[in-house]
């Protein structure tokens, strides 16, 4: 008979890992084979294998489970070894024995010394917003697996959902997975695999660079859903990657919000959402927007901070947090604050907490979310909730009330930061500080931040056209699509600009964005959408003073372009050397 050892990896020990392992038994039986079937969880191993077990099997078969523990693949390496879901052996054990039999599925153990030659590669790339630098890292790895002759595929998951999906045969095949996000990323799918956790930044910059460096840093992945459990280096983002997380999710309700209100508006006038107009389409298109969509804003960005912190667990906690957060009237400020006690709350809890393995089931179900809530609870209203509340209160009125030079400070401050790194961290931080402050009804900074993030793409195409000797043919042919994207308020259009000549460039493109979100804020233009570019512009009361932003577009174009024709050299093409007769 054929010896075949598996590796059953679950969470917890529960009946589905012994229903497998019981119709695997069945399954190997009816074929035939001799099976030794090794169960392990985070806490124990039964019925390990014996050294001679290993020694002697022609295959070896892997099963886990999302959250399952490590299968200790090392002992494997060299030997035929197939991978499957628990799902799949308790639907269908012989199916998945006779997959050992005709080594279809196989895949050799995943091993550090693979690095060595060319390796199968899966990927997944994702960024708060999932419209650019999820896309631009996804082509920068695509490009680097190519020049080193490894096989990739990626998977986005942008702003409609993910795209590219990996099969589980992908994964199970893979050699290296390589995260590159700005946000959490579900990693349940990659127990037992090699992989390494980087922001989108390097993909985009050095695609082949960081496949290198995932190749001698990754580290196996214990099955954890959480990115902390896979890799320390992913902590070096920490408080911003959860707070990116929490923006990412909470942008639909902004989007979806805004727009109905708006178009409440349009339908109605400005009073639709008083009661005489109660019945007719607008005022009920402003209930769903008002009282629908932006209802859910804090709790989803309090929810999926703590989600990102703390994974499943944290989510209700911190979605908890986020209602208490608007109903004592905390906003936003408070809804952030919400996310991070709730997760880091129910972080500590669930370290804190030992149960006997028999109970192990019941923390993530019962003990965390129920502790969590009311700890998050407690805190929100016998300490930090009302000071939040004050302080938003505080900070609304003054934003409320800047005019003239206070409001041109603000709009300079902001413009700048989103052309300082153009879809990075500073971009961000302008971008969730405005997003944030709709559901405080302070409407101004968001108009600037988007009409600040359109100037540096359109400033390049335009400088393209009007200064031509100062790019190459590839940068003029690229200022045609920078265009575009400049006008949907994609600012990354102009990173490949950037990238060649950042100290000419870089500083060019901040002094138009500092004084187009300058004449918005100056000016009062207001916008209730967070995104879109000038393809919300035709929506009556998206934005609102259109001429104001035009004015505003316009200028920190001009100025932009004038200080790139100042400061961009003329590109010297070298002459033809004649030939000697």
């Amino acid at each position: 008979m054929t010896g075949i050892v598996a590796v059953i990896s679950t969470g917890s020990f529960g009946p589905h890992a012994a229903l497998a392992r019981e119709a695997l038994r069945k399954a190997a039986q009816g074929l035939g084979r001799a099976i030794a079937v090794e169960l392990r969880t985070q806490e124990t191993v039964t019925d390990a294998l014996p050294p001679e077990a290993v020694s002697g099997a022609s295959q070896v078969l892997l099963v886990t489970e999302p959250g399952g523990a490590a299968a200790d693949e090392a002992r494997f390496a060299g030997r035929p070894t197939i991978h499957a879901t628990l799902a799949e052996v308790l639907e269908d054990a012989p199916g998945v024995l006779a997959r050992t039999g005709s080594g279809s599925g196989a895949a050799p153990a995943a091993d550090p010394a693979a690095a060595e030659g060319a390796l199968k590669i899966v990927a997944i790339t994702s960024c708060p917003t999932g419209i650019a630098h999820t896309f631009m890292a996804a082509e920068g790895l695509v490009e680097g697996a190519r020049a080193q002759g490894h096989q990739i595929r990626v998977e986005t998951q942008g702003s409609v959902g993910a795209q590219d999906e990996l099969t589980a045969a992908e994964i199970a095949a893979a050699d290296l997975v390589i995260i590159a996000a700005d946000k959490q990323v579900d990693l349940g799918r990659f127990g037992g695999k090699r992989l390494f956790l980087s922001p989108t930044k390097p993909a985009i910059t050095d695609g082949a660079g960081l496949i290198r460096k995932a190749q001698a840093e990754a580290r196996m992945q214990a099955g954890s859903a959480s990115s902390e459990a896979a890799q320390p280096e992913a902590k070096k983002v920490g408080v911003y990657k959860h707070l990116m997380t929490g923006v990412s999710f909470m942008l639909p309700f902004v989007v979806a919000g805004g727009l109905l209100i708006a178009i409440a508006f349009a339908l109605g006038g400005i009073y639709v959402y008083e009661d005489q107009y109660a019945g007719t389409l607008g005022h009920t298109l402003f209930q769903i927007g008002a009282k629908g969509a932006f209802t859910l804003m804090v709790p989803a960005l309090a929810g999926y901070i703590a989600w990102s912190i703390a994974d499943r667990p944290g989510l209700a906690p911190g979605m908890t947090g986020g209602v208490i957060a608007g109903t004592i009237g905390a906003g936003f400020l408070g809804g952030i604050v919400a996310g991070f006690i709730a997760g880091y709350g129910v972080l500590w809890l669930n370290r804190a907490i030992k149960l006997p393995k028999t109970l192990q089931g019941l923390k993530p179900v019962l003990i965390l979310p129920l502790l969590g809530t009311a700890l998050t609870g407690l805190l929100m209203y016998y300490v930090v909730g009302e000071p939040t509340a004050r302080l938003l209160a505080t900070i609304t009125a003054f934003l409320q009330g800047m005019q003239g030079t206070s409001a041109a400070l603000l709009g300079l401050l902001l413009g700048g930061m989103m052309a300082v790194d153009m879809g990075g961290p500073v971009n961000k931080a302008a971008y969730a500080f405005a997003t944030t402050l709709i559901a405080a009804n302070v409407l101004e900074p968001m108009a600037a931040v988007m009409c600040a993030g359109m100037v540096p793409p359109i400033a390049l195409a335009v400088a393209c056209r009007l200064l031509p000797a100062r790019f190459t043919p590839e940068e003029r042919e690229a200022g045609n699509a920078a265009f575009v994207l400049g006008l949907a308020f994609v600012t990354e259009g102009a990173i490949p600009f950037a990238a060649r000549d950042p100290l000419r460039v870089i500083p060019s493109l901040i002094a138009g964005s500092a004084v187009a979100g300058a004449i918005c804020m100056a000016l009062g233009v207001a916008q209730r959408v967070p995104h879109g570019g000038i393809f919300v512009l035709p929506i009556p009361n998206a934005v609102t003073n259109l001429t104001g932003f035009g004015i505003a577009l316009v200028a920190g174009t001009a100025v932009s372009v004038l200080a790139l024709a100042l400061v961009k050299r003329r590109i010297v093409v070298p002459a033809a050397v004649p030939s000697a007769v």
